[in-house]
């Protein structure tokens, strides 16, 4: 049986994980134990997904977020409920710790990683977005499509790069960075995105370093929020937003926390089972593709999702 730890004071920091959910396969026993480990609605949600790659990630988010309650915020495994705001913003249903009044988390998946962000005291939001070649088409014709979903300004940015790969990198790099502000705020889908124009700095990013200066405006103008940017490696790009819960007050000045890539163990070291096992769940989930055989953009398809 999973035991709490006892403490008399709560600590938290700012958290960074991420989980490369598209190397993880899945045996009977492992399948069927993270079920068992999310709630029911959770466990029906996933199984709807048509593939694998799609189960697993939603999986794996939902497991980043109760692990993440039950170790930082010490409310055991079995005990935690979760919803969905109108908007699908996932949330704790009991509330945090009166410690942490302002607790706050975020998760997201898409391409080979799910990743969450959390924060004690401030407004976060995370996205993650995966350099790849936008489907059949060309470069050009990609970003004639999109082309509403940026400013001059960013678009010009994007456009000075170098090679159509250099182009598409710094397309998704604006593309998290968007969707890391929206998911902060938490309007979901029907937000104009040319509201939003980002300065990116520095233009070329390496891998194992936090980047904090790039700047937003909001309608024209600059906004008291602050970014993080990484490369979960050489085509991962993660981007953190936050926000001070008090409109008055910018989040302080931090220099930005790395994220820590889990493992399966890792993700799973506080997990209750908290309902029945169910044979006829690892049947479906074993049945599927692992994705489709030709994808579209996959901005395109988050645009739709």
């Amino acid at each position: 049986m999973y035991a709490q730890p006892v403490r008399t004071c709560l600590l938290m920091d700012s958290v960074r994980w991420a989980f490369p959910c598209a190397r993880w396969s899945p045996g009977r026993d492992d399948w069927l134990r993270c079920a068992r480990c999310v709630q029911p609605e959770e466990k029906q949600r996933i199984g709807q997904f048509m593939f694998t790659r799609d189960a697993k990630a939603a999986m794996a988010g939902r497991l980043l977020i109760r692990k993440l309650i039950a170790e930082k915020l010490q409310i055991p495994w079995d005990k935690i409920q979760l919803d969905r705001t109108a908007k699908g913003k996932p949330f704790l249903v009991s509330g945090a710790p009166p410690q942490f009044p302002n607790f706050n988390f975020n998760v997201s998946h898409q391409g080979d990683f799910a990743v969450l962000a959390a924060e004690p005291e401030l407004q976060v939001g995370v996205d993650i977005m995966k350099t790849d070649r936008p489907g059949s088409g060309s470069t050009e014709e990609f970003f004639r499509i999109m082309h509403r979903q940026f400013t001059e300004r960013e678009w010009y940015s994007i456009k000075s790069m170098g090679s159509d790969g250099a182009q598409l990198d710094m397309f998704y790099r604006h593309w998290a960075l968007k969707e890391s502000f929206i998911k902060a705020i938490g309007i979901g889908l029907g937000f104009n995105l040319q509201r939003i124009e980002f300065e990116v700095s520095p233009l070329h990013m390496e891998r194992g370093k936090v980047y904090t200066q790039t700047k937003m405006w909001l309608d024209d103008e600059e906004e008291n929020w602050s970014f993080e940017e990484m490369l979960l490696d050489e085509k991962h790009h993660v981007a953190v937003a936050l926000g001070s819960t008090d409109a008055n007050k910018p989040p302080k000045s931090q220099n930005g926390t790395l994220f820590t890539i889990l493992t399966y163990e890792d993700l799973m070291a506080s997990a209750v089972p908290i309902t029945p096992e169910d044979p006829d769940y690892w049947e479906s989930f074993h049945s599927k593709q692992e994705c489709p055989q030709r994808q579209s953009s996959k901005v395109e398809a988050k645009i739709v999702t």
